[in-house]
C-alpha cells in the first residue's frame, strides 16, 4: 500500500523526468518530417490536397502503430528485470534459448545488429536534429544561412565536451523545456488547423488507403520520410528502467501524442494554404516575431534529443562490454544520486568526430534524412524479431499466436526499411557501412575472447589435483592473502604457476576469484558472492554482476566474511595475468581477424582499472599466448 502510494505520489515528476529525457528525439521529428516527405531533391510527393491529406494519415496512424501500439502496449512488456533496451533484450531472449546453442547464436547476431543500428541512430539524431533546428536562421535572415554550419559544429562541440561533467544540472532542465517544447508544438499547429480546419479529415485512414491505391509507387517511396515521424521509440524502450512503463504510458498518450498530432496537421494545413511553405513549414508556421526564440527553443530540444541518444550510447556500449561484446573501456560515474549516468570518453570522442563529420559531409538536414530512415528501421525491425523471443518465453503464447503479432509488426518495419533502402545512394549506405564496421568489431572481439579463453583453459591445469599435489610437497607460505583472478575457476590461473615458478612461495591464504557477468540487469547484494572453501587454505570464490552493474571487487570481497572469509584489503594482492598475444594463422577464426582482436585486446582498459583494483595492492605477471 505504501509502496503504491509513494509511486503514485512520484508520478508526476517521473513524468516529466520522462518527458525530458525520452521522447525528445520523437519531439524534434517535426522540425523535418514533412519538409522531406514533400522535398523537391528527392523522390518529391507532388503537393496536391489528396496527397497532403494521405501523408498526414500515414503520418498520424505510423504514430499509433509503431509508438501506441507496437512499443507502448508490446515492446515494453519485454522488460529485463525492469530494465528495456536492444541489449537487455538480447539478454533476456538469449536466457530463454538456455540450452540451444545454435538459436543462441542467432539471437546474439540479431542483438548485435540491433545495437549496431542504435549506434548508426545515435550518430545521425544529434547531426540532423541540431543542424534542422540552426536551419531556422535561413527563414529569419537568409543572410545568416553561410552560419548555419559553423553554428551547428559550434553546438555540437559543446554538447560533447560538457558529457564528462554529466547531466545532473542540466538534466533538472530537461522536462521543463520539453514542456515549453511540446506546448509550443500543439499551440503552433491548433493556430495553423483554424486557418484549415478540413486538414482534419486526414484523421481518417481512408485518406492513407486512398493515397496507397491511386499513387502505389509514390505511396511507397514517401513512406521513407513518414518514418522520421517515428524516429526515436527505441529511447522510449532503452529508458524504460530509469521512469517505468506507466509514466511513458501516460506522458505520451496524455500529451506527446497530441502534441504532434496537432503540429503535423498544422504544418499541412499550412501547405494547404500556401504551398510555397513546404520549403520548412515548421518554421514559416511561426509569426516573424517569434521566429527567433523558437529558433533558441528548437535548439535546446534538439541538444536534450541529442543528449538521450548519447547517454543511450554510453548505456549501451557499457551493457555490451559487461556481456562481453566490447573490450574493457573507461567508465566514470558522473552522479553520486544516480547510478545510471555514466561517461565513456571513448565512446563520447568516437561519436563526436563521426557527428561533426556527418555535419560537414552531408551540409543539410534534408541531406542527412537520407541516412537516417535506415539505422531506425533497422532497429526496429531487429527489436521486433527479438521481441518475438522473448514473448513466447514471458507469456507461453504458441508460436502461431506469437507469429500472427509478429508478422504485423514485421509488415510495417518491412514496409519502412524497404522504402528506406532506395536512398542508399543518396546518404543510406552510411548506417550501413557504420553497422557493418561495428558489427565486424564486436562479433571480433567475441569470437577472439573465447578462442582466448579456449586456449588458456587448454593449457592450465586442474586446480583440485594441483592443491593436493601442494599437501604433498607444500610451498613456503607467507602472511597475508592473495587473490588470483582467473575466467576458469577449476583451472589453475597462469598468475598463479608464474608466481609459484618464480617466488617459489604462496600466501597463507589463497583465493582463486572468478567474475560473472550473469544475463539480467542487476544482481542483488546478498547474491553477489559465493565462496566455496578448499583444502589448504584455497578459497575458490565467485563474484556475480548483472550486465548494468560496476564491478567493484575490493568491495565486494569484504562480503566473504560472511561466508567464512575475511579479507582485509590493505593485507591483500591481487595477482592478475597479463597475456601477450601472438597471432597463428592455423585457428578457428581468420587472420586479419586476429589481428584486429589483438589490437584491441592491447588498446583495452585494465583489470586494474575495470575492477576498481587498488593499484597499489596489484601484482601482473606476463605470458605469452600464441592464437
Amino acid at each position: 500500500m505504501d509502496s503504491s502510494s509513494n509511486r503514485s505520489t512520484r508520478m508526476p515528476a517521473l513524468a516529466l523526468a520522462a518527458l525530458g529525457v525520452v521522447y525528445g528525439d520523437i519531439g524534434t521529428s517535426p522540425l523535418y518530417t514533412m519538409k522531406e516527405v514533400f522535398a523537391v531533391s528527392r523522390h518529391p510527393v507532388p503537393i496536391t490536397h489528396d496527397n497532403i491529406f494521405g501523408i498526414l494519415s500515414l503520418i498520424l496512424w505510423a504514430l499509433i502503430m509503431v509508438v501506441s501500439v507496437k512499443y507502448i502496449a508490446f515492446i515494453t512488456r519485454a522488460d529485463n528485470r525492469g530494465e528495456g533496451g536492444i541489449m537487455a533484450l538480447l539478454a533476456l531472449a538469449s536466457r530463454t534459448l538456455a540450452g540451444k546453442k545454435r538459436r543462441q547464436h542467432t539471437v546474439m547476431l540479431i542483438g548485435i545488429l540491433g545495437a549496431c543500428m542504435f549506434y548508426a541512430d545515435g550518430m545521425i539524431t544529434p547531426a540532423i536534429s541540431v543542424l534542422s533546428a540552426v536551419e531556422g536562421l535561413g527563414i529569419a535572415a537568409p543572410g545568416l544561412e553561410s552560419w548555419i554550419l559553423p553554428i551547428t559544429i559550434i553546438v555540437l562541440f559543446i554538447l560533447f565536451f560538457v558529457q564528462s561533467r554529466g547531466t545532473a544540472v542540466v538534466g533538472a532542465l530537461f522536462g521543463p523545456v520539453m514542456l515549453v517544447w511540446f506546448g509550443t508544438l500543439g499551440v503552433l499547429g491548433a493556430l495553423n488547423i483554424m486557418h484549415e480546419p478540413s486538414v482534419l479529415q486526414a484523421i481518417n485512414p481512408i485518406y492513407g488507403l486512398y493515397f496507397f491505391t491511386a499513387h502505389p509507387w509514390l505511396a511507397f517511396v514517401a513512406l521513407g520520410s513518414v518514418v522520421l515521424a517515428v524516429t526515436g521509440t527505441e529511447a522510449l524502450y532503452a529508458d524504460m528502467g530509469h521512469f517505468g512503463r506507466k509514466p511513458i504510458q501516460l506522458v505520451w498518450f496524455g500529451f506527446v501524442l497530441p502534441a504532434l498530432i496537432l503540429n503535423y496537421f498544422g504544418q499541412g494545413a499550412l501547405i494547404l494554404h500556401d504551398n510555397s511553405a513546404v520549403q520548412n513549414p515548421f518554421y514559416l508556421m511561426a509569426p516573424d516575431w517569434m521566429l527567433y526564440p523558437l529558433i533558441g527553443l528548437a535548439t535546446l530540444a534538439t541538444v536534450i534529443a541529442s543528449q538521450a541518444v548519447i547517454s543511450g550510447a554510453f548505456s549501451i556500449s557499457r551493457q555490451a562490454l559487461q556481456l562481453g561484446y566490447l573490450p574493457r573501456m573507461q567508465v566514470h560515474h558522473t552522479s553520486e544520486s544516480r547510478e545510471g549516468q555514466i561517461y565513456m570518453p571513448r565512446v563520447n570522442w568516437g561519436l563526436m568526430v563521426a557527428v561533426m563529420a556527418l555535419v560537414i559531409g552531408f551540409g543539410s538536414s534534408g541531406d542527412l534524412a537520407a541516412a537516417y530512415g535506415i539505422a531506425v528501421t533497422g532497429n526496429m525491425f531487429f527489436t521486433t524479431l527479438l521481441a518475438g523471443i522473448v514473448f513466447r518465453g514471458l507469456w507461453n503464447w504458441s508460436w502461431l499466436r506469437i507469429g500472427l503479432l509478429i508478422s504485423v509488426f514485421l509488415v510495417v518495419d518491412v514496409a519502412f526499411f524497404s522504402a528506406n533502402v532506395l536512398k542508399i545512394p543518396d546518404g543510406g549506405w552510411f548506417p550501413l557501412l557504420v553497422g557493418i564496421v561495428i558489427f565486424t568489431l564486436m562479433t571480433t572481439w567475441k569470437a577472439g575472447r573465447d578462442l582466448l579463453l579456449k586456449h588458456l583453459k587448454a593449457e592450465s591445469m586442474a586446480l583440485d589435483p594441483f592443491i593436493e599435489s601442494l599437501g604433498l610437497y607444500p610451498p613456503t607460505r607467507i602472511p597475508g592473502n592473495a587473490v588470483f583472478l582467473t575466467p576458469d575457476p577449476y583451472g589453475v590461473p597462469h598468475s598463479l604457476l608464474h608466481n609459484l615458478k618464480h617466488n617459489k612461495v604462496l600466501h597463507e591464504r589463497v583465493v582463486v576469484l572468478t567474475v560473472r557477468i550473469e544475463e539480467i540487469p542487476f544482481v542483488a547484494i546478498e547474491d553477489r558472492i559465493e565462496v566455496e572453501k578448499l583444502p589448504h587454505n584455497f578459497y575458490r570464490v565467485t563474484a556475480h554482476y548483472g550486465f548494468k552493474d560496476d564491478p567493484d571487487l575490493p568491495a565486494d570481497l569484504a562480503l566473504c566474511a560472511s561466508q567464512g572469509l575475511e579479507l582485509d584489503t590493505m593485507d591483500t594482492s591481487f595477482f592478475i595475468g597479463k597475456e601477450t598475444l601472438i597471432p597463428d594463422k592455423k585457428t578457428e577464426i581468420a587472420f586479419w581477424r586476429k589481428k584486429l582482436f589483438i589490437a584491441m585486446f592491447r588498446n583495452s582498459d585494465s583489470v586494474t582499472n575495470h575492477f576498481n583494483l587498488p593499484p597499489n595492492r596489484v601484482v601482473e605477471l606476463g605470458a605469452q599466448v600464441i592464437l
